[in-house]
């Protein structure tokens, strides 16, 4: 193997003298923005539209939903919590907690929700969410403006759509406390659709979820995934709700987020035997998952590589400096508890864990996958179904130049999320 490609998979960061490692952040932007370019340059969202900025909720719903090509920036949150009223159903309890955190509970419709055995409960909830959503329209730009902008209490429903593009927005807030509350984007039917640097908080479903419509030409990209939560179906103060690809010919990028306190569905993949999933995940960094990650159903093919699985210790040098010895002297964590499921609910993935992983990528990529790398986390049995090189052998995958792992929770932390573009 060549100097340079064993040195992409070494695991330790080596120092430098000044002007190499000006070279190398150098030749990394290149890289960086060469890939933007290349994922993005057939989702242009309302480009060459007009540029509007509303001040009401109605404004925002008209803008959203016509026909006409829009960038639409938001200059601050709109709040649809109470927009559509509230309404009072019924719910059960299908978590105790033991511990000290409060379970979410889950709304029952009728539809098989709430178990026979479980007791239901009088609840009160706000429609936004349950029972509304802001459909978007093609060719659209949703915009934020700064860091404080978005939508409170609703999420975005992109159905049967094309040429969507979600950048720089918080969602946050929708029934939180009820699963079946409200997802906060949902794809399905739809086309060239890009995510990317947002904000994404306490919601009582999916952060992100695809119907069984297919979602093709989907980037999910830089955007912060903050699972904190007061409602935990987990027990241990962490959304469980990540992400739920379920479309029946989904292609999807997952890239560049900060997925952080999540417990579960990081994502869910598959589940109907005949669909076929296409999901590339990659330089995501995985941050204080007390329960799974990665979950491959049946019919899905998902290569991942080039994620960091971080541990605790390391977490809270970023978040919580003044923490770091009282977590340290408590002795070593599994922050991300089982980065993979396994194979067992017949998903195929390929895992990258090894340089002989990596390097068998290039007879069907054509180039090197990056290695994921654990910090203290949980191990992932051998997953290496070339199947899903071979189906993933796309342009938009062969021509992607991951960035090295050890580089993915500085950059990661620094540029996922709002506030980064404008």
């Amino acid at each position: 193997m060549p100097e340079d490609v064993q040195h992409q998979y070494h695991d330790h960061i080596q120092d430098h003298d000044d002007h190499d490692q000006d070279n190398h952040n150098h030749n990394h932007n290149l890289d960086l923005d060469r890939n933007k370019r290349e994922r993005h340059s057939c989702t242009t969202g309302g480009a060459g539209g007009v540029t509007v900025t509303p001040t009401t909720q109605a404004e925002l719903i008209t803008y959203l939903s016509d026909s006409t090509a829009r960038t639409i920036i938001l200059t601050k949150i709109f709040d649809f919590t109470s927009y559509y009223g509230t309404t009072t159903g019924q719910a059960c309890k299908p978590w105790t907690c033991t511990n000290g955190y409060t379970p979410q509970m889950t709304i029952d419709t009728g539809k098989g929700e709430c178990d026979a055995s479980l007791t239901l409960y009088s609840v009160t909830y706000y429609q936004s969410g349950h029972d509304y959503s802001l459909k978007v329209g093609s060719n659209k730009t949703i915009l934020g403006q700064g860091s404080s902008a978005g939508i409170k209490g609703i999420g975005l429903e992109i159905s049967g759509v094309s040429n969507v593009i979600v950048q720089n927005i918080q969602i946050t807030d929708i029934n939180a406390q009820y699963v079946w509350g409200g997802d906060a984007i949902l794809i399905t039917g739809s086309s060239k659709v890009w995510i990317d640097h947002n904000y994404i908080a306490r919601v009582g479903r999916q952060f992100i979820v695809t119907g069984f419509d297919p979602a093709t030409q989907v980037t999910i990209s830089n955007n912060y995934f903050d699972g904190t939560t007061s409602y935990s179906a987990s027990c241990n103060g962490q959304h469980y709700w990540f992400l739920l690809i379920a479309g029946k010919a989904d292609t999807i990028t997952v890239m560049n987020n900060h997925i952080y306190k999540t417990s579960g569905r990081g994502p869910h993949v598959g589940g109907i035997s005949g669909y076929n999933q296409q999901i590339h995940l990659v330089n995501n960094y995985y941050d204080t998952v007390g329960g799974h990650a990665i979950d491959a159903a049946v019919s899905s093919h998902i290569l991942v590589e080039g994620n960091y699985f971080v541990s605790l210790a390391f977490t809270l040098l970023i978040h919580q400096r003044s923490k770091l010895i009282e977590y340290t002297l408590r002795g070593p964590q599994k922050s991300v508890n089982t980065p993979d499921t396994g194979t067992s609910s017949g998903g195929l993935e390929y895992f990258v864990q090894t340089v002989s992983d990596a390097t068998t990528c290039a007879s069907y990529l054509g180039r090197y996958c990056e290695w994921n790398r654990f910090e203290s986390s949980g191990t992932v049995a051998s997953r290496l179904d070339t199947t899903v090189l071979s189906d993933l052998a796309q342009s938009a995958v062969k021509n992607l130049t991951p960035m090295g792992v050890a580089d993915v929770p500085t950059y990661v932390v620094a540029n996922a999320g709002v506030g980064k573009v404008n």
